[in-house]
This record gives C-alpha cells, structure tokens and sequence, in this order.
C-alpha cells in the first residue's frame, strides 16, 4: 500500500514509516523539520528512512499549503497517517501560537486535501491530554472530553472536532488515535524518559513533579505502531460498529480510539525501573505540579481490543532497558 505520513523526522513518525518500509510499503514522508528539539537527531532518523528506496520524503511546513499538496500528489496515497505537531504540553504554556499554527492551521490543511483527492483512509494523531483532570478510570473513549488542561490538549481536542466535521460533510472515512505516554529508542529529549536517563547518566538530579505522586499510562513505542498499522485497515463504516462501547458518529464515518495498555505506572516506581537497568540510583530533586500537568493517565484498552484483537503489552522494564540500551550506544554520535 502507499502511506503518506507526516512527521517521518519525529519521533513516532519515523518508527512507523520504518516498520512500513520493512513490510514492503511505499512511504511518503512529510516533515518540517523545526528546531524544537535536536536537528542532530531528526536528520539521524531522516537519513535512516532514506536508505529505503520506497522512501521519498519532503522538507516542509504543514501550513506551506502548495507544498502539502505537491507532496500528496505525488504520493498518490491510500492511507494518510497525520502525526505531525507542534508537541509538548508544557511548551504550549510558553508559546501557544506555535499550536495554533501547526496543530489546527496545519491539520486543515491535511482535512482539506484528504478531501480533495478522496483518501481510502484519514488517521489523525491525538492524545490523552483530551482528557483533562478526568476523575473517572480508566479513561474512556466515550467519556467527557470538554476540560482541556493546556492549550496543547485543546488543540488536539480541535482536530477532532474539525475531523469529524469533514468525515460527515465529505464522507473521509477518519481515525483519531490518543496516544498516551509513549517511550522507546529515538524518543525525543524533552520526554521525562530521556530526560531521567541523561541526567543520571551525567550524574544530575533529576526533577520529579508532584512529589513523585503522578503516575502515567506508559506506551512502547512498537506496541504503538503495531495499533496504528492495525487501525488503518479498519477504516471506520457501521460494517464495524462495535456496540455498546464504541464512539463511531452516528453522522460520520469517524471513531476515537485509545492506544495504551490500561497499565498505569507510578512515578517514583517508573524512576526506579530506570535505575535498575542503568545501575545507579537518581539524585532526586521533588517539586511541586507544574502548570497543565495531570496526576495520572488511565487507558480503556477496550475498544482497541474489540477492533484489533491485541493492545500494548510490553512491559516497561522491558521497554526501559531497550531505550537505555539505545542511548548509552548513540549518546556520543548524536550528542544526546
């Protein structure tokens, strides 16, 4: 099949578009390759993608509308995977606007020309982060989503909205997946993973919000890939309505779909498995929440199971010691 992804430089971007690749896929990749974060490690996963010859990719921003549409074109797609974003949650207290430009300019964009040339398939990247401060657990798909924390979570919770809107009016069959705390090798440095491992790695105090009492819904990043490839087969039709559970409109061929494995983690306990596969213990700094933050991340693998059969099961000291494993090789070729 042909897949055009944006984001093929990030983080869970590049790691699908290799896993396509390796199935024997044509990928077109689309990436603005922004200095949020490390160009070092963007370029690192770009070159890695290139050595593909099914690969073709393009450098560009999401709201360079003449160069998305260039780019789709040429792809001729089957699939559309939208993973491209402005990331970060607390970055979005610091500079919301950089939201507004990539998540909700940018992803028009991709709702405007996957009508245009009547795509089999829209998948959309979204986040837990649309669940706010939720008290209820685990969080589920059909649950209140109206109290977004951050401008970042509002953002997202917008594409949806916006998506559904054009699978209703233009009949674009469309996938929104909300992601929750994804790790693994090639993960970004502003993710607490990396960050941890750095820090203790370089003999630093790490910094531990909420006084350790958070705990999050940890994703591997494989396990991840394996649910978005998994979804793009189903796209959404009343032929795979799952009852009772399910958030299929009854006015669009829309669904929300969580990816996580319902196994949330605590903090200090998430701090510990990174020591035991470092072997040595972090110097800890405990401080107060920060702005936008939540106390924990719950997923309903539920209807994840229902349409695909599996959900994440790796385990975290499993994934940790890969991720660690990753970094302590490439630390010094890629100045992380």
């Amino acid at each position: 099949m042909r897949y055009f992804i944006t984001g093929t430089a990030g983080f869970i971007g590049f790691h699908l578009a290799r896993r396509l690749l390796e199935q024997g896929h044509e990928v077109a990749g689309f990436d603005g390759m922004t200095a949020y974060y490390s160009l070092r490690l963007k370029e690192a996963r770009n070159a890695a993608l290139a050595q593909f010859p099914a690969f073709q990719g393009t450098i560009a921003m999401l709201e360079d509308r003449a160069a998305l549409e260039a780019a789709v074109a040429a792809a001729n797609p089957d699939v559309i995977v939208h993973l491209a974003a402005q990331a970060g949650v607390r970055y979005s207290v610091e500079n919301p606007k950089a939201y507004l430009d990539s998540n909700l300019v940018g992803s028009w964009n991709i709702l405007d020309i996957a009508r245009t040339i009547g795509v089999g398939h829209l998948m959309l990247a979204s986040t837990s982060s649309v669940y706010g401060a939720s008290p209820t657990i685990p969080f589920r798909e059909t649950d209140k989503t109206d109290e977004p924390l951050t401008f970042y979570a509002a953002s997202k919770k917008a594409v949806e909205l916006m998506a559904h809107s054009y699978a209703h009016l233009y009949q674009v069959p469309t996938t929104a997946f909300r992601f929750f705390t994804v790790y693994g090798p090639w993960s970004r440095p502003d993710m607490a993973p990396f960050k941890f491992v750095k820090a203790i790695v370089e003999d630093r105090e790490i910094e531990i919000y909420g006084e350790g009492q958070m705990s999050r819904d940890f994703t591997y990043v494989d396990d991840l890939v394996d649910s978005i490839i998994d979804l793009s087969a189903i796209a959404p039709s009343e032929t795979n309505r799952v009852e009772g559970i399910d958030t299929l409109s009854h006015q669009a061929p829309f669904r929300a779909v969580n990816i996580g494995g319902g196994q949330p983690v605590g903090l200090l306990d998430f701090i510990r498995t990174i020591e035991e596969a470092l072997g040595k213990t972090a110097k800890r700094k405990m401080l107060p929440m920060q702005q936008g933050d939540v106390r924990r991340t719950f997923a309903s693998a539920d209807l994840l199971v229902a349409l695909t059969g599996r959900k994440p099961e790796i385990r975290l000291d499993q994934g940790i010691r890969t991720f660690v494993d990753w970094y302590l090789q490439h630390r010094e070729e890629l100045a992380l």
